[in-house]
């Protein structure tokens, strides 16, 4: 049986994307990143940040990160 492998490989762009997003997600755990302020326990205000808000600053984290990958 011939040896199959996938033709479809990743290219350098593609895996430099990877790393950046799994380089964004574990930041954004570890941080909290664009959660905003937010207290335990269900004390205090909640957090001010809207989910757009959360979006675009995950976004911007990302964008940080591949620049930093790919520089």
């Amino acid at each position: 049986m011939a040896d199959t492998q996938n033709s479809t490989q990743d290219t350098p762009k593609n895996t430099n994307n990877e790393v950046a997003l799994e380089m964004m997600k574990f930041i954004a755990v570890q941080t909290g990143y664009g959660k905003g302020v937010g207290t335990s326990a269900g004390f205090g205000p909640k957090s001010s940040n809207s989910p757009e808000q959360y979006a675009e600053a995950l976004l911007e984290l990302f964008q940080r990160c591949k620049k930093t990958v790919e520089g």
